[in-house]
């Protein structure tokens, strides 16, 4: 198919004041470009042609571009810009249409008609960058037909003549009402300020008082005329610029304002424009559903982010957000189906229907959505509720625009200073409150900006001015509601009383007889996260606060990013004028600035925000809730950037007229100064912020552990020799030692420091944290070396459980255990472990017949009962077995292994992906299979164990008893765990994170350019940081991480960071996925090893064109912590010419591992070996590892008895009589204790997950795609400290070679063979029979002799075929290493199926040979 677009032309204005302009339209599509022809010396040319593009469809290009131009021979101009997005005007949906347009205007803007030679804007009529002015509209629809015809489209465009429309068809001129008053001017920028200001207010041409040939009619009567069709739309009577005045300003001088006092400029325009209000009527409904549905949505996510989704808050603040959406949902649809047509073209018809059919589904989506809420779903939820809002915000605009954009303008001297542009669909009037504009008849704050491309840069960060503005737009008809939102409190003049004649005029004055004078307290308390500024990276910050006219300043405190100033700073004599009642309903805005303080020049900009402040009118009385004020946070931006937060508050008390503030609550006693004060400003006495107001301050403790810092940059081309780290909180410093050489051992030598500071109780005002890092150089300088700010230390306040807490979280413990009953035995299956409370019950335990009466909890079931009989039956059976065993011990290696563990990994994941949709929302009824281990049951960690109940049942392996297992089958406790991510990705070992966390310490300004911001970061400093009340409350029954009391420091038991010589192992396993490097899409990968300054390259084993290679290489690299801590792994591309591409890298922190409790040294088997694939890998025994991590945690060593281990009060009981773990009586010991350490999180206080045998997979990224993912690669790490006896040698996990075999294949005979040929002379059927067969291909192929002219279809040969090949055993699979083609350097390798295949042919002398037959083999 292919199809063309009709752009059917009609006419454009234009309104320049030099000769008349030559126009024509200019469309692109697709890479083609059709143009109208040029009309000559014309501001409304009508073309009526058309440009067909024929095109395939559908087009792989988005958007249309039209140009109206200027043919001027000497220097084209062009004049505006329009995009239309083909996926606005078409649907692809099962309700979808072609893409449709009009006949509709479409509205050019672009830049001021100033008449330079050089028009600074220009590039804004190209469509870059928001248009500043109105430039010309055109009418034209677009439309799409398919054609039959499939030949490939004609890449020229035609254009032909079509018959003019009837316009008024498409909608009929109405004369429209626009109005604004400007109630005041303030913070203009002093260089605007020479001469007197004026603002214009213009929508299309009408209102444009400086450029233009269109002038305003005489009288408004001029405009009524029954023909309004016929009348232009430059047509148009207005008053729309305000009385010229001079900028005043008040005590310093760094912002002007316009002293309108009461008397409120105004302005209006009367014009004509098609009446389109139903279009822009839809769009409002569907903004507020928006408006709702996203506000709902942002509190939900921030009650998530908040409560990290521990409480039921986010889930019932998501199910509100979706319940009120698919309300509003609702009601548009209601709203819309007795509502009339949005307009009369296809495309408002069709849209109409669209937005109808797609806010329906979506009420039922929302609804459907909120039923399936749960707390662990709810992040996911989320998410899909995002898409649905993302869905509603592209229905919202509407492709055809209804009427141009309405201007505001300030200007001085005939020049345009600065601009504010606003869509008529915000202030257009409706008699239906939800179809009108969001801001008709309502007060508002604009900043105004500067034209053209300063507005993006950093010099336009400062404005030129900002105007509170009343605005409304309606037709005619309407205009006696133009003053019904208007502030109460003005005289009633002549004008405004007539506002319902539709001719008489609006007024150009307002005045207001009402008056109130105010007090303003601004209580600036402090800031956080603020932008750096210096080239320190810090900022020397105070706040401006801007109300009116009048503004103030706070004191400069030095060298921070989080300023505390506390400070309450007094606004005299504010004025407002209005009633009381509506300066409460909406007072005035405040603008909070904050600035950077230089010595030299300006002050820098840091950024902005704004605020309302409460209002008290007189007779209100002071008191809580409403007063006083309590702080609340504001976000400071600076252009589209977050610079900051500011936690403030603001109150506007009422001074009667007689009176003075005396009558006002009293002010706090002033303070010392403790930050010097900004150059510019004459202060007088500084008040703190009040009690009331300012937080509660409790007594904190912060202690710190300082480990050390890693990776410090050079500062100023110096290298950082004895750095020092100061931790800076709300005003105190904690000091840590100086580090004497960084080079030799960057560790710090007394860890553990503390700090006793007042901080606020509530969570709302925690103040951040700073790290800085500075550089002792000689002769007592200090440099900065860069900084880490902690937004808020919410996230490091510890607060200890009380007995009471505690003993709650217990029997929620005991609920979940009552979940695994078992029906059959009705008792718990429980986690074969207990506690002794006391010893004298110890006794009972010891006799097995009493072991039945025990309960601990409810019934337990002790799994060493049974033990004799079973053991008995065990051992007759396992002798039987061995046998079958022993032959394939040696086919088995650590590969088979592997592959095993990769199933069950597989496995599990489906049975988790099961469990997540929900299928095993039924409870289980746990199955006890007498042919399983019941080691199974009870004995691996419960999640894993839940799985195997679960899994079990469907795996064939149960059916078969526990040792008689298939060739090659692995029994389950030799399996390994895959983690199909890395291993700080566990939820259970917290990134490793327990001890050490890192912070990223940045330096210089920043700019928001990813590239340069990522340069900031010069070093990283390792440590912790634990926040809690001081003392400690009473009665608390808690313990720090290493399971001792709190009181005595949080950091006992850290291990010692002293130096330490480490061996590790790198094994790498294989890597997935990887992106292709060279020109035939595959890669020549090889490893590369980084740690401190060692480094091993694998080049000379690079892998030849693969994207999975197999390394099977264990890699030993000696090292020292702490200044070799971070392993780099490199995948490079080995290339035959020029340097070697990096495909990815990752990185891992060895430090954290090493010293995590979770002990991620050496991964714990599921079963003790001493040989064999499965053999132990660690340098200590577990029995040996068990008494350590005991001494460790000060508890007696274990006690081992038959079937039992005693650590301290927990005894776990032992699964004897399962012999695929106790097969060798004389591991026993070894065993109990390895399955202790599994299971070693379970132990009350000290327990902790243990990181298991494992292979992680890390995803590898290239730092010059940040990221994109460039493969995975599976591997494992080892590490060993060198003080302790070193382990055995490496685990061989080299890929597995291929053995060379030769078979011989023996052709006997053949019968019954088909006979193809006839004979020459007597012509029976007969054959010349021969036998061809290969095994690794046909390239490989051998032939027996031919057995002539066959009657029978018999052929003796007594011929033998020898085949050499490769073969993997343990894969099955021959192994074929060839060059892809002449020009490969080197071999490829690949692996396929041991197949041999015999053919049989009939040879023929002058023909091709016919083939009869085949089998395999």
């Amino acid at each position: 198919m292919n199809y063309s677009i009709l752009a059917n032309v009609k006419r454009a204005f234009t309104g320049e004041t030099q000769d008349l302009v030559d126009p024509y339209v200019q469309v692109c599509f697709a890479g083609m470009t059709g143009c109208t022809s040029v009309k000559k010396n014309s501001y409304t040319p009508v073309w009526n042609e058309q440009i067909v593009f024929t095109e395939m469809f559908p087009p792989l290009c988005q958007r249309i571009k039209i140009q109206l131009r200027d043919n001027d021979p000497v220097h084209p101009n062009i004049i505006g810009t329009h995009f239309i997005d083909l996926k606005s005007i078409s649907n692809d949906g099962e309700k979808g249409f072609l893409p449709t347009f009009g006949p509709a205007y479409i509205y050019l803007y672009g830049s001021t008609r100033d008449y330079s030679l050089l028009d600074q804007h220009a590039s804004l009529n190209m469509g870059m960058g928001e248009g500043v002015s109105y430039r010309a509209r055109i009418l034209i629809s677009i439309r799409t037909e398919i054609t039959d015809n499939m030949e490939c489209p004609a890449s020229d465009v035609e254009v032909e003549i079509v018959p003019p429309i009837t316009e008024s068809t498409f909608g009929k001129n109405e004369e429209f009402f626009l109005f604004a008053s400007i109630f005041d001017a303030n913070m203009i920028d002093k260089r605007l300020t020479d001469k007197p200001i004026q603002f214009e207010l213009s929508i299309g041409n009408s209102g444009n008082s400086l450029d233009g040939h269109s002038d305003s009619v005489r009288r408004p009567q001029d405009l009524e005329s029954d023909e309004l069709d016929e009348m232009s739309a430059d047509t148009g009577y207005w008053q729309s610029t305000t009385a010229a005045t001079k900028a005043s300003s008040l005590s310093d001088k760094s912002y002007y304002y316009l002293p309108y006092w009461d008397h409120k400029q105004c302005m209006h325009v009367r014009s004509i424009w098609p009446d389109h209000r139903r279009r822009m009527y839809n769009s409002n409904l569907i903004a507020n559903v928006i408006e709702k549905f996203e506000e709902g949505l942002t509190y939900a996510q921030a009650c998530i982010e908040n409560e990290g989704g521990r409480d039921s808050g986010s889930v019932a603040a998501l199910r509100a957000a979706l319940e009120a959406a698919s309300a509003a949902c609702a009601q548009y649809a209601r709203h819309v189906a007795q509502a009339p047509p949005i307009g009369n073209t296809k495309l408002d018809r069709e849209r109409q229907k669209m937005c109808l059919f797609e806010i329906e589904q979506m009420s039922t989506m929302t609804k459907s959505l909120r039923a399936l809420i749960t707390k662990h779903s709810i992040k996911d939820r989320l998410r899909t509720a995002y898409t649905y809002l993302n869905k509603l915000k592209r229905l919202c605009e509407d492709p055809q625009q209804a009427m141009p954009d309405v201007f505001i303008w300030m200007i001085s001297n005939g020049k345009r200073l600065a601009y504010q542009r606003i869509t008529a669909r915000d202030i257009i009037y409706s008699d239906h409150e939800k179809e009108g504009g969001k801001h008709c008849g309502k007060m508002q704050t604009f900043f105004l900006k500067w034209p053209g491309k300063k507005a993006s840069s950093p010099s336009g960060w400062n404005i030129p001015a900002k105007i509170s503005v009343y605005l409304w737009l309606g037709v005619l008809q309407d205009k006696k509601h133009y003053i019904d939102g208007l502030p109460q409190g003005y005289e009633l003049s002549l004008e405004i009383r007539n506002a319902d004649k539709l001719r008489s005029n609006a007024p150009a004055v307002i005045f207001y007889a009402e008056k109130h004078i105010f007090q303003m307290r601004a209580y600036i308390y402090q800031a956080r996260s603020l932008i750096g500024s210096d080239s320190s990276g810090l900022s020397d910050p105070f706040a401006k606060v801007i109300i009116g006219s009048s503004t103030a300043t706070t004191q400069v405190i030095d060298e921070t990013l989080s300023p505390t100033w506390d400070e309450l700073l007094l606004f005299e004599d504010i004025l407002l004028y209005s009633t009381i009642e509506q300066i409460r309903a909406d007072p005035p805005t405040i603008v909070i600035e904050i600035f950077d303080q230089d010595n030299v020049g300006k002050s820098e900009f840091i950024g902005r925000t704004l605020a309302k402040p409460h209002v008290k009118a007189f007779e209100d009385p002071y008191e809580r809730p409403q007063f006083p004020p309590s702080l609340e946070w504001h976000e400071i931006t600076r252009g589209d950037d977050k610079a900051g937060e500011l936690l403030a508050a603001f109150e506007l008390l009422e001074i009667p007229s007689k009176l003075d503030s005396t009558v006002l609550p009293e002010l706090p006693m002033p303070r010392e100064a403790t930050g010097k004060v900004p150059l510019d400003a004459n202060k007088g006495p500084i008040f703190p912020v009040p009690r009331g107001i300012r937080p509660t301050l409790s007594k904190y403790r912060i202690e710190v552990l300082f480990w050390g810092l890693r990776d410090l940059k050079r500062v100023h081309l110096l290298t950082v020799d004895k750095p020092r780290v100061d931790i800076e909180c709300a005003g105190n410093i904690l000091y840590s030692s100086v580090i004497q050489n960084a080079k030799r051992n960057p560790n710090f030598t007394n860890p553990v420091k503390f700090v006793d500071v007042e901080l606020p109780d509530q969570d709302l005002y925690r103040p951040p944290l700073t790290i800085r890092v500075v550089d002792c150089r000689s002769f007592g300088r200090i440099t900065l070396v860069g900084t880490h700010t902690i937004n808020s230390i919410h996230k490091y306040i510890y607060t200890p459980m009380s007995k009471r807490e505690k003993e709650i979280e217990e029997r929620k413990k005991s609920l979940i255990q009552l979940q695994n009953v078992d029906l059959k035995a009705n008792c718990i299956v429980h986690d074969d472990m207990f506690s002794v409370e006391n010893e004298k019950e110890n006794c009972p335990l010891l006799t097995r017949e009493g072991r039945s009466t025990v309960s601990y909890g409810s019934g337990v079931r002790q799994s060493t009962r049974k033990r004799d009989p079973k053991g008995e039956s065990f051992k007759k059976r396992k002798a039987s077995t061995d046998s079958v065993l022993d032959d394939d011990e040696r086919s088995k290696d650590w590969w088979t292994k592997y592959f095993a563990s990769v199933e069950c990994m597989i496995e599990e994941e489906k049975e988790a992906k099961k469990e997540r949709q929900g299928y095993l929302q039924t409870p289980q009824v746990v199955f006890v299979d007498e042919t399983r281990s019941p080691r199974e049951e009870v004995h691996s960690p419960r999640p894993e164990r839940d799985r195997f109940k679960r899994r079990r049942p469907l795996s064939p392996r149960a059916k078969l008893s526990p040792t008689i297992l298939k060739k090659n089958e692995i029994p389950t406790s030799a399996l390994s765990k895959i983690y199909p991510h890395e291993l700080e990705a566990v939820s259970e070992f917290d990134e490793f994170k327990e001890w050490l966390h890192s912070f990223e310490l940045y330096r210089g300004k920043k700019t928001g350019d990813d590239a340069e911001d990522e340069s900031r970061v010069v070093g990283i400093f390792k440590g912790a940081i634990k926040v809690y009340k001081w003392p400690l409350p009473k009665g608390i029954d808690d313990h720090t991480v290493m399971g001792f009391d709190p009181n005595y420091g949080f950091f006992q038991g850290v291990p010692s960071n002293d130096p330490i010589h480490v061996l590790v192992r790198v094994y790498i396993v294989k890597a997935t996925d990887l992106h292709p490097m060279d020109l035939n899409g595959k890669a020549d990968p090889y490893i590369v090893l980084h740690l401190g300054s060692k480094r091993i390259s694998d080049k000379e084993n690079y892998v030849s064109k693969q994207l999975n290679p197999v390394f099977g290489k264990c890699f030993e690299i000696e090292a020292t912590f702490p200044q070799d801590s971070m392993l780099t792994i490199q995948v490079l591309d080995w290339d035959l010419l020029g340097s070697d591409d990096m495909i990815g890298e990752t990185k891992i922190d060895l430090e954290n591992r090493f010293y995590s409790r979770h002990r991620a040294t050496c991964g714990l088997p599921m079963k003790y070996e001493e040989q064999g694939y499965n053999r132990w890998r660690d340098a200590m025994k577990p029995t040996q590892i068990l008494a350590k991590l005991c001494k460790d945690g000060k508890l007696d060593p274990p006690v081992y008895e038959y079937g039992r281990v005693k650590i301290g009060r927990s005894v776990f009981n032992m699964p004897m009589h399962d012999s695929e773990l106790f097969s060798d009586v004389n591991l026993a010991e070894e065993q109990m204790a390895l399955l202790v350490l599994r299971r070693w999180h379970e132990l009350p206080r000290v327990g902790a997950r243990l990181v298991p045998e494992h292979v992680e997979t890390r995803p590898l990224y290239n730092p010059n795609k940040p990221g994109i993912e460039q493969g995975r690669l599976e591997m494992w790490v080892d590490m060993f400290p060198m003080d302790m006896p070193l382990p055995g040698p490496p685990m061989d996990i080299s890929a597995r070679k291929p053995k060379s075999y030769e078979m011989r294949v023996i052709i006997w005979n053949t019968d019954d063979v088909v006979l193809e040929d006839d004979a020459f002379f007597t012509g029976e059927k007969m054959s010349d029979i021969y036998v061809k067969g290969w095994v690794k291909g046909p390239d490989d192929c051998q032939a027996t002799d031919i057995h002539y002219r066959s009657l029978t279809g018999e052929g003796n040969f007594n011929w033998r075929f020898i085949y050499p090949f490769d073969y993997l055993e343990a894969e099955e699979r021959i192994v074929i290493s060839r060059k892809e083609s002449v020009f490969s350097w080197d071999e490829t390798e690949c692996k396929i199926p041991a197949r041999l295949e015999l053919q049989v042919w009939d040879a023929d002398h002058f023909s091709a040979d016919d083939f009869l037959g085949k089998i395999f083999l």
